[in-house]
Formats: structure tokens, sequence, C-alpha cells
């Protein structure tokens, strides 16, 4: 583990976070961090994690990152950085290594990684994680670590997740305006499993949904590894905009209005519950919670029917178990657990931050679980970290160069 403060930013489309954490005296890892500093602003010109105004998104992620500093009282340089785009590919390769009756050794598991790159490599794509899902020596059955092992051949399955290089490039060029260097970007449906899933969902097999305001990604965890991701273009600023539209109201009305009545289950007492709507002229108008149900409830299905199609037509269905579990900020609204189980016919558990000390109760909620998982991410050892140092020279290698030397 890298000794100083970690600084990780997740950049949304309703917000940006930023949380400093405090890593161990020693080297020991995937110990445990202490969060030191805080801060969250609400986005400005940014939309399903693509940045559509510039300097809007500056300023953004220019107050969230020196919230958190003020509260941690240092002043961080690097950052690892969330990525949400909506259109996130995921895909399943091998790379063979030969071995010529050597053992097994980390050069070799790094050659494995640089040549499934090399091989999926394209102009327009780049490369965000390469997973390793399991490794064979020759004919063995799945080895978790091959390291020490004879053989002739060693073989490894990997989940590639790739992001168009575009909003890449646009999201590293505002970081580095901030006079910030990404040391790492990591898709956020990833982040935010890793701050939420526990040890045996990730080793049996389990959905995670990571339900943000301009997307909804999923991530299926088998053996301990995430084997699928993919992105629906879906999420709670569209259930906000259902509302502003249905009720004739301005968006920031309707926002607060589905976060404090809002539910995508109907009840009796939706019917008898009523909430104030503003009408014209500073007057008000009394409305019951099961009109809000009507906008809210068909939303919510279509996200996760589009989700559920998207899964089954992964091949990775049967590997998903039977549990869902739910996080991001458009996850706490009433009813969105049982609408879940209804739909996708999964057990639901909300999830939380989890394996971070020291996190202020405004960040423990799952809307700063991609957030905490950034971090969760930087202080633990993984295994496609060798395309921090060892990328295979695509665009982003080389804008990255680039902006550093021009900016």
């Amino acid at each position: 583990m890298r000794r100083g403060p970690l600084a990780a930013l997740d950049i949304g489309t309703n917000k940006v976070a930023c949380l400093i954490a405090e890593t161990a005296e020693d080297n020991a890892p995937n110990r445990m961090m202490r969060i030191a500093g805080f801060g969250h602003q609400i986005s400005e010109g940014l939309q399903a994690g693509q940045i559509t105004d510039m300097r809007a998104a500056e300023d953004s992620l220019r107050a969230a990152v020196d919230a958190a500093e003020r509260m941690a009282g240092v002043e961080v340089r690097s950052i690892i950085i969330g990525v949400s785009a909506s259109r996130i590919s995921s895909q399943i390769c091998e790379a063979h290594v030969p071995l010529h009756g050597q053992a097994v050794n980390a050069d070799h598991m790094g050659l494995a990684l640089r040549h499934a790159c090399e091989k999926f490599w394209s102009e327009d794509h780049e490369i965000l994680h390469a997973i390793p899902v399991a490794y064979y020596v020759d004919d063995s059955a799945v080895i978790t670590d091959p390291r020490g092992m004879y053989g002739q051949e060693l073989r490894v399955t990997l989940h590639l997740i790739s992001s168009p290089v575009g909003p890449i490039r646009n999201l590293l060029a505002c970081v580095e305006q901030c006079h910030l260097v990404c040391d790492k970007l990591v898709v956020t449906p990833y982040a935010s499993a890793l701050s939420t899933l526990m040890q045996d969902e990730i080793d049996l097999g389990t959905l995670h949904l990571d339900m943000g305001g301009g997307t909804t990604s999923f991530t299926i965890f088998y053996e301990g590894a995430p084997v699928h991701t993919g992105v629906v273009p879906v999420g709670g600023h569209h259930i906000t905009t259902d509302i502003a539209r249905g009720l004739n109201v301005a968006l920031p009305i309707a926002e607060r209005i589905k976060t404090l009545y809002g539910s995508a289950l109907a009840s009796s007492d939706n019917e008898r519950e009523q909430f104030e709507l503003p009408v014209n002229d500073g007057e008000t108008q009394m409305l019951p919670r099961s009109e809000l149900t009507k906008i809210i409830r068909p939303r919510l299905e279509e996200t996760f029917e589009m989700i559920e199609a998207r899964v089954a037509s992964s091949g990775m269905a049967h590997l998903a178990g039977r549990r869902v579990v739910l996080t991001g900020g458009a996850s706490q609204l009433s009813g969105v657990p049982e609408l879940a189980q209804t739909i996708l016919d999964r057990q639901p558990r909300l999830g939380f931050p989890m394996r971070l000390s020291g996190l202020p109760e405004a960040a423990a909620s799952p809307s700063f679980a991609a957030c905490a998982g950034l971090l969760n991410y930087a202080g633990r050892q993984h295994a496609d970290a060798a395309l921090v140092s060892e990328n295979v020279g695509g665009p982003l290698g080389r804008l990255a160069t680039w902006l550093r030397r021009n900016f």
C-alpha cells in the first residue's frame, strides 16, 4: 500500500464527491483505511458521467476536492477517479504465456495482462481493467494463484472493461486543469461493489446494481471476481425529470418531492397521505402520494427490465446467483428493493459502504458507495494494477503524457 494520503473522486451526473484517506504506516495489504477528509458538490457540466461543459465541470471538481482537503488538512496532487460513462464495454478473453518448464512468476502474470490488452486494444476504446478471473497451468483445473507452479503454458481468463476514448480524454483534461494527476481510472460499478459486497456474495455469485443519477450500472460477481459489467442509460435523474413534467414543476422542486415523498410501490397509506405541491403565485395544492407513485414506478420498472435483459444477453445470468445488492442514490427510494425483487426475481439487499473507518455520516449512505469503493480499490492489491505502469501505450497513455507536458 502506498504511504501518505489517498484521494478518490467520483464524478457523477448529480454530484461530485471526494474522499481523502490516511493510509497505514506499514505496507500491510488490504488494511482498513481511515477517512480524513470528505467533500461533495452538485454536478455542473456533467451528464451520465460525461463532460458537457468543461469550465462548469472544473468548478464542481475543484469545489469537492477543496472541501475534502480543508477537512483533512492536506493537499493532494494525485487522485483515483471513477468512470461512469454510459458506454462501458465488457468482455471475457484468454491470454496464453509459454513457460517452457519454468515456475510461474509475477512477470508471467504481467505478460498475460499485456498480451490481452494488446490483442483487444483499439484506437477508439481504452482498456480500464484487465481482471483475472481464472488461471490454468497446462491442463489443470482452475488455480487461484499459479505463482511457483511448473508447466509448459500459463493460461489466464480475463475480464476486460473498456470505455470510449473521447469522454476519457475530456475527463482527464478537466482533472489536469484542476492541477491533479490521475493515478488510476476505475469504473464506478466495480468500485461501488468493492465497498458494499460481503465476501460470500463475491464468492458465491451476486448481481450488483449501482443506481446513479444518469445511468444504472451492474456487475456480476462469481468465485471472487467480476465476470461481467454493463450500463443502461437510465438513472435517478430521469425519475426527477418525469416528476417535473408530470406535475409541471421545476427540477429542484421535483427532486425535493421525490426525496421526501417518492415511493416505487403503491399502498393504502399512499391514498391517504398527501404532499404539498407548489402551483402558480405561491399557492399550493395537496395531492395523494399515489399520484407520485404512478409517475415513479414505470420508470423504475423500465430500468430493472433493461437490466434484466442485459444480464440475460450477457450469458452470465446463471453465475449471478439469487441475490441482488442495490447501491446509488436512486436505490434509496422507498419500495425500490421490493420492486427489484419482483422484476429481477432475486433477493434484494441495500448496500452501504464498508471497510473504511471514520466515514462521515453524510458519506455513509448508498449514494457514496462508489466514492468509498475507489478508496477500497486503491488500498488493495489488484492484479490489473499492472495496467497503470505497464500500459500498452494506447491513446490514454499518450494523452496523459501530453497533458502533463502542456498544462
